[in-house]
């Protein structure tokens, strides 16, 4: 120490005397004696910062590119080496501020208080940048698909700056920082209040990771906040999510736990997207089917080895039970309606787009006073939005062109140009 000593009051002697060259009064050649020092520190600190960082971090970064490992690329991309490089200026001018100031312990001891917060704004940087690269790490992993981690280490960011500031602040006003937490009890109340969404949001991110609930790249429906599309990304603090419009919904991470939303997962993994959609028959084309209409309907591919089971069994029964067969309402026999159905269902059976391990219905739903809904409830094998509704699209385009021939209408209300018929006929 006494070494150190000597060497400051030399240094700080000899530019002392040069500056007095100028024939300066005492105050002035102590600013300037300050300044030079400055400088001189400055430049020092800034030359070893580019020394670091154009030849270490440039030599670390070519070794690691070099390397088979993809752990040091994320460090790299992440620019935690280049980040460390910050810490070489720290280190000359603390040892600079020893060398010029050592004899002036209450500058040296202001000055020292300056790099030290510097010092913890580096670490802390570095810290951050350092848990990017383990997100990165992390993500390659085949499980952080379902867990993801970013909400966890945005909370161990945050940790890391309160715990910098309070160390900053005892820093800068000389205290413990034992004594700053327990002044902080008061204001308890506050902080809570300030992190309200935070907390809440770790809260909730912990529930959405461990339930399951929702990951990114998900299909989620929340109406309430006006978001129906793929989970871009889980925060803390929010939830994003990409549209149909390629708009970008911010839901709060609690609100995905306190309130309800769809989560379109299971459809995408059971392979299926379903389709449920009625067309309404008119009741007053539905009727027994005729000889004529049954030999119409043997020439329909899907139908030909339906009709001849049905015939064989209808005529095996009435004959067992001796039914007069000359009203229609006597027996059993086929209607209209009932072989359209079983012809969709045979149809969609064989469409290729459909698949067939999945639930397949062609039902009739309850007559309401549009006629009878005649629903197709199945699962189309094309998830993405656009195919799926071209698979819809190209099913019911069949059904309504496929009806007039098993002599069924579909029911419309009716419209300008019928009422204008109507009335012409009425002329007439």
């Amino acid at each position: 120490m006494e070494t150190i000593n000597s060497n400051v009051t030399w240094l700080t002697e000899w530019l002392h005397s040069r500056l007095q060259l100028l024939n300066l009064s005492e105050f002035w050649t102590e600013v300037l004696l300050f300044g030079v020092s400055a400088v001189i520190m400055l430049l020092a600190s800034w030359l070893a910062f580019m020394i670091v960082r154009r030849v270490l971090v440039f030599t670390i970064v070519k070794m690691v590119r070099k390397t088979r490992s993809k752990i040091d690329d994320f460090l790299v991309h992440r620019k935690v080496f280049h980040r460390l490089a910050h810490l070489a200026p720290v280190v000359v001018i603390y040892f600079l501020s020893d060398l010029f100031w050592g004899a002036q312990t209450t500058r040296l001891a202001v000055f020292h208080d300056i790099v030290s917060l510097y010092l913890l704004v580096v670490i802390i940087m570095v810290f951050q940048a350092f848990l990017k690269a383990f997100e990165d790490i992390y993500n390659t992993f085949p499980f952080a698909y379902d867990r993801p981690i970013k909400g966890y280490l945005q909370v161990i960011q945050l940790l890391a700056i309160i715990i910098g500031l309070l160390i900053a602040v005892s820093i800068i006003f000389d205290v413990k920082v034992t004594a700053i937490i327990a002044g902080m009890g008061a204001l308890a109340a506050v902080l809570m209040l300030v992190f309200r969404d935070s907390i809440l949001g770790l809260v909730a991110g912990v529930q959405l990771s461990a339930n399951r609930m929702v990951r990114v790249g998900d299909w989620i429906s929340m109406p309430g906040h006006n978001a129906d599309g793929t989970v871009l990304e889980i925060t803390l603090n929010t939830v994003k999510v990409r549209n149909w419009d390629k708009t970008i919904s911010t839901i709060p991470t609690y609100a995905m736990v306190s309130n309800s939303f769809i989560n379109w997962r299971g459809m995408e993994e059971s392979g299926g997207r379903r389709i449920a959609r009625s067309v309404f028959i008119d009741t007053h084309s539905v009727k027994f089917c005729t000889a004529e209409m049954l030999e119409k309907f043997k020439k329909i591919h899907h139908l030909k080895a339906y009709i001849e089971e049905r015939q064989k069994e209808i005529e095996e029964y009435n004959k067992q039970h001796e039914i007069d067969e000359s009203l229609p309402v006597n027996g059993r026999r086929m209607t209209n309606l009932g072989v359209f159905r079983k012809y969709l269902e045979n149809y969609l059976i064989n469409h290729p787009k459909i698949n067939d391990k999945m639930t397949l219905i062609v039902r009739h739903l309850d007559p309401t006073e549009k006629g009878i809904p005649m629903q197709i409830y199945a699962f189309s094998r094309e998830q993405e939005w656009a195919k799926y509704e071209a698979v819809q699209a190209d099913i019911f385009d069949h059904v309504l062109a496929i009806i007039p021939l098993f002599e069924l209408q579909i029911f419309q209300n009716p419209s300008g140009d019928d009422l204008k018929m109507l009335g012409s006929l009425v002329k007439n």
